[in-house]
């Protein structure tokens, strides 16, 4: 029960926001005409316009709600290991979250409040995110796994006034400052804590629905803290357009279509969730599936497609190549669209799943920053080891480090003359950071690409990967592609390992499949098929077997490698590692 201190009542409305119909009809064409298009790439670029929302924009009232009320489609569909089912239609998901969006207001949440959701992959992050949206507040995404100084820093850099928090995660809380209105999700009655409000308590009522809260297109709408490879996590903040209407891209990318049944893996608190788990599928009016399990199964996730009849499926490149070590005969069922998104995606794992299934899995780029922007879409021919090409609406570039000028090599950058729609705001409290990465009228990804005539963009690295061998540029993707696609490979990562005669040479930090033992024959092995189809100057010289240090979102974190060669060198490590000169002679 709220007490009188938690606020008034918001205002409520049974009536459709004045010109919500309007702002919905131009959004709309815009998606009807990428669905269209979706076949056909040119047209797409050159018909395509961002469509203007007009001054006032809000998409859970002015998008979700007009699509959902009285769709008894589902919009929802979330399968739990033991076999567990909940859905919810659209109907529901816009009844449900405009109570809790009622509620949370008399809980406090005001406009502009930035409101931190910690939640798993379950029915009660969906409802928050669109009730959230809906009071014109500020979502601050979170990862459940995040945890301690991590969590405080995430509460003081986004000035989280509130927080809504899965019981599993409550813990976390203890000891830290009781600032701001907390909420539990998942205990109820005596369960709940005395500084915790129940959020099953906001159905208890009749509800109402909450008045449209005038949010502007630049309002803050999300802060996303990125996954912190290589420095401190960076606060990205979006607003009122950048995402919800910049994800026409990822849903022109996706290949959606209303009605379609649509699974992406991505863990809650990271962009691509946002990206493929909210925002792209629901544009598209297609149904999200979240099949949730404690420990990654290739056959448990296979049945599932096939039983749920999912008509697309998008997955990080490291849940595709454990795929394809497992039984792909039962074929893809529903299957029309398979998607590989966070990393570069190897050209082995592209060509397994064509041989299998007769589809190909289609790569794309982006960053939290923004959108998809580039990506191999349906009906394009797919090069393999390409993610594609400029997505409508997208003026990608490549630009050279050295000159600054337009190349067919250089770092991938969003020219800012052209207004893209689908980029942050900027970095919050990073005034320099922002400088930076806005410098000379593009934004910088940090990433380096190739391009042909075609405008095909082939992935190199990170501006902060690539590195030099005896005075060649050596892109450690293109080594660990080579490594994937040698049997005993799960995973590779190639960084520079210090060298008295060469400067650096490659070195290559390996995961190996089930049944392969780390020693000299597996060594030797594996740098003889590398070997064999890398130039001389690629040759990987060095090679260790371990488990790849990675972020919570599950990104490698090279620079942890590249600092553990530092530590050979300085005599502080003592690595378990072979050298191919070492191992010639035996």
């Amino acid at each position: 029960m709220l007490t009188a201190e938690h606020g008034k009542r918001t205002t409520m409305s049974t009536e459709t926001t004045v010109g919500t119909r309007e702002v919905t009809t131009e959004y709309r064409a815009a998606r009807d005409q990428l669905v269209r298009l979706r076949d056909d790439y040119a047209g797409a670029v050159e018909a395509f316009r961002w469509p203007d929302v007009g001054t006032t924009f809000n998409w859970a009232v002015d998008w979700f709600d007009d699509i959902a009320r009285g769709n008894s489609r589902e919009a929802l569909v979330i399968v739990e290991e033991d076999g567990t089912r909940t859905t919810r239609t659209f109907d529901e998901m816009s009844a449900r979250s405009d109570q809790l969006a009622v509620w949370l207001a008399e809980a406090g949440v005001r406009k502009g409040d930035a409101v931190l959701l910690m939640l798993g992959n379950q029915v009660e992050l969906w409802e928050s995110m669109l009730a959230i949206m809906k009071l014109g507040a500020v979502i601050v995404p979170t990862t459940t796994a995040v945890g301690g100084s991590d969590l405080l820093d995430r509460l003081e850099r986004s000035h989280a006034r509130h927080v809504i928090v899965a019981a599993v995660a409550a813990a976390k809380f203890e000891g830290l400052p009781d600032t701001y209105t907390r909420i539990l999700v998942g205990a109820g009655g005596e369960s709940v804590g005395a500084s915790w409000l129940d959020y099953q308590d906001a159905f208890a009522g009749s509800g109402g629905r909450p008045a449209h809260p005038g949010t502007a297109p630049g309002d803050p709408l999300l802060l996303y803290f990125t996954s912190g490879t290589t420095t401190r996590p960076k606060l990205v903040e979006h607003s009122h357009v950048s995402y919800p209407v910049g994800h026409l891209t990822t849903m022109y990318w996706l290949g959606l279509r209303p009605g379609d049944i649509h699974l992406a893996i991505s863990s809650p608190g990271w962009a691509k969730h946002a990206w493929s788990c909210f925002f792209a599928p629901w544009i598209a009016e297609a149904t999200i599936f979240v099949y949730n399990y404690s420990r990654f199964d290739a056959s448990s996730l296979l049945d599932q497609i096939r039983r749920e009849r999912v008509t697309s499926f998008c997955a990080p490149p490291t849940v595709w190549r454990m795929l394809i070590q497992a039984d792909l005969s039962g074929g893809p069922g529903s299957l029309r669209e398979a998607i590989s998104a966070g990393e570069p995606l190897n050209p082995e794992v592209i060509s397994q799943v064509r041989d299998h299934w007769g589809l190909t899995i289609r790569d794309g780029y982006g960053q939290t920053e923004m959108t998809a922007v580039v990506a191999n879409t349906p009906g394009s021919p797919v090069r393999d080891g390409s993610m594609g090409r400029p997505l409508p609406g997208c003026p990608i570039v490549l630009v050279d480090p050295l000159t600054g000028l337009l190349a067919s090599e250089g770092e991938i950058c969003v020219d800012l003359s052209k207004h893209p729609l689908n980029l942050m705001t900027g970095y919050v409290g990073a005034a320099e950071r922002n400088a930076e990465a806005m410098a000379g009228g593009f934004y910088h990804t940090g990433d380096v690409a190739t391009q042909d005539a075609a405008g095909y963009i082939t992935y190199i690295g990170r501006t902060d990967d690539v590195f030099k061998a005896s005075d060649y540029k050596i892109s450690p993707f293109e080594l660990e592609s080579v490594l994937i696609e040698h049997p005993a490979v799960v995973e590779a990562a190639i960084v520079p390992a210090p060298d008295a005669v060469r400067l650096a040479v490659p070195k290559a930090y390996v995961v190996l499949a089930a049944g392969f033992e780390p020693s000299g024959e597996t060594a030797i092995e594996i740098l003889a098929f590398a070997r064999e189809r890398l130039a001389p100057f690629q040759r990987i010289r060095r090679i260790e077997f371990m488990e790849l240090p990675k972020t919570i979102s599950g990104k490698i974190r090279r620079v942890e490698l590249r600092e553990r060669e530092q530590q050979i060198v300085d005599g502080l490590v003592s690595p378990a590692e072979w050298r191919d000169d070492e191992l010639s002679g035996r």
